[in-house]
């Protein structure tokens, strides 16, 4: 079956932490070895790993719909921090995350909610305390 845009979640987390107009946070619980569901982001955002993780994203595509195919890894040092423009063209593909650990993990995803200064996704940034691998 393949999804529509409305059926994936928003909700870049499991807790709704704080809310205003301005700013929303969310925290992401991982036990483990579990994967959060498919979501998708619809605002530029900080995400700030607290303690260490380590975590594996899939993307959603019509194609591989169905398949277990897992591609970025990411291992988050203490105080690790990445923040995306998402711009106002369109959300981010959706995807989700599963923990790679034996033992639960836990992040933080800061939403910006005003409108983007940019029209247009931006790569990543981040402060160098953690590392990207694309796996087979």
């Amino acid at each position: 079956m393949e999804l529509t845009q409305r059926e994936f979640s928003p909700n870049p987390g499991d807790t709704l932490l704080f809310e205003n107009e301005r700013v929303r946070v969310w925290s992401m619980t991982l036990g483990a070895r579990e994967a959060f569901t498919f979501h998708q982001h619809h605002h530029d955002h900080l995400i700030l790993w607290p303690w260490a993780g380590e975590v594996q994203g899939q993307q959603y595509t019509p194609a591989e719909a169905g398949r277990d195919v897992w591609g970025l890894a990411q291992r988050a040092e203490p105080g690790f921090a990445m923040f995306k423009t998402v711009g106002t063209d369109r959300p981010l593909t959706p995807h989700r995350v599963r923990n790679l650990r034996d033992e639960p993990v836990e992040h933080f995803v800061i939403e910006l909610l005003e409108p983007s200064p940019s029209a247009t996704e931006q790569p990543w940034q981040h402060n160098g305390r953690g590392e990207f691998t694309e796996e087979p």
